[in-house]
């Protein structure tokens, strides 16, 4: 009998269903693999780690921690938004609200919305899905931002991002790929259990700057 091809799936109604998704969840967990690379990066660059979001009373909460190369903790307590880099010995904290306008920041944090902050497309030839399960879609920023010139994402049966790669203007391409997701294991947590999440020390000596 004749092979069934897979349903093709509209790009709108991939990204209608990860929108859903993504706004009806309270917390969001995963491990991370990085790579970036380009002309104006040199030799490829990979780093991995762990990620964590929390949503609660529209106050969207985050932290990134890199475990490799060296460590680097990105956190936000939705007041302020710490970047610590162990190889610079400083951490840099700037109001929440700069993240608004990062739009892969913001979508994970609940303030992005993919059809309001993106046209929606197909993705470019070059982009094939390995895995069937997996389909791929195009976002291009309707604003032009410093950062993004297009993002492709790897969207799940069960509508969550696998991978994402982002391409800036200067051609470079950051990869990065999720695994051991898990979706509102943070939902009944207590605040008191929750802020230590996304707060975070440095070492003595760290140099604190404020923007």
């Amino acid at each position: 009998c004749p092979v069934q091809s897979r349903e093709i799936e509209a790009p709108e109604d991939i990204a209608a269903r990860l929108q859903l998704r993504y706004d009806g969840m309270k917390s969001l967990l995963f491990n991370f693999f990085q790579d970036t690379r380009g002309e104006m990066t040199g030799k490829p660059r990979k780093a991995s780690g762990k990620a964590v979001f929390y949503k609660n009373e529209g106050i969207g909460k985050m932290r990134w921690d890199y475990s490799t190369p060296e460590q680097q903790v990105l956190f936000s307590d939705g007041v302020h938004f710490s970047m610590y880099f162990s190889n610079l010995e400083q951490m840099i904290i700037s109001p929440a609200a700069v993240l608004d306008s990062d739009l892969t920041y913001s979508f994970f944090t609940g303030t992005g919305n993919l059809v309001r902050d993106f046209y929606i497309q197909a993705p470019g030839e070059e982009f094939r899905s390995e895995d069937e399960s997996l389909q791929i879609i195009k976002l291009t920023p309707r604003t032009p931002q410093s950062q993004v010139q297009d993002i492709h994402l790897w969207v799940s049966t069960d509508s969550l991002i696998r991978r994402i790669n982002i391409l800036d203007h200067f051609g470079t391409i950051t990869v990065l790929s999720f695994s051991d997701i898990q979706v509102d294991t943070l939902a009944e947590t207590s605040p008191e259990k929750l802020a230590p999440l996304f707060t975070f020390t440095p070492p003595a000596g760290t140099e604190i700057i404020k923007q």
